[in-house]
């Protein structure tokens, strides 16, 4: 049974800066974000509102142009590490595959595509298909689900988070921000 549920939006036609939605379960606006045009390295900022003045989470890649980067997830309110996401470069090649960590780098979980098969499928019929991920703990078990929707102008990706996740809300909603802004632009 979902506690939570966030819905991040990504309008396809905005060339140089996308601009992300998110939104709570029912439909409130609770975070904005303008992505900066040919950053060398990702600094994604997560804003309360369109204004961008009261910002509430930071992204950063640990490094420039990286196949398995890691981002560190920080309050910024408080500049504490929530923890961090890396991604599995190799091994997202065929099916993308995140390590979550802790505040101190340890592995606590993986957010990860579905199936192989449907990953092989969605990257030969070019993103027709809709993604599916699931958040495991290090014991397999799924403590969220992010979805995306087939629509040809508007990414959209609905994240579920489980009444049992002890993980922090901010921590999973940034898995899927770093879904629709990295692998959003795979597809």
């Amino acid at each position: 049974m979902p506690v939570v549920e966030y819905t991040i939006r990504r309008k396809v036609f905005t060339l140089f800066a996308p601009k992300f939605h998110v939104y709570d379960n029912e439909g409130n606006l609770i975070g904005f974000s303008k992505q900066k045009a040919f950053k060398l390295k990702e600094d994604i900022r997560i804003y309360t509102d369109e204004d961008m003045t009261d910002e509430r989470i930071r992204i950063a890649a640990r490094s420039i142009i990286d196949f398995g980067a890691a981002y560190d997830i920080i309050d910024s309110k408080t500049q504490q590490k929530l923890g961090a996401l890396r991604r599995k470069g190799l091994k997202s090649i065929l099916r993308d595959s995140w390590e979550v960590m802790d505040e101190n780098d340890n592995v606590i979980g993986k957010l990860e595509e579905d199936s192989m098969m449907m990953s092989l499928l969605r990257r030969y019929l070019g993103g027709w298909i809709p993604q599916r991920f699931y958040l495991k703990q290090a014991n397999d078990f799924e403590i969220a689900e992010y979805r995306t929707h087939f629509n040809p102008f508007i990414l959209r990706m609905t994240v579920t988070v489980y009444e049992d996740c002890p993980l922090n809300p901010m921590l999973v909603l940034a898995g899927g921000l770093l879904l629709v802004a990295i692998e959003g632009r795979q597809n």
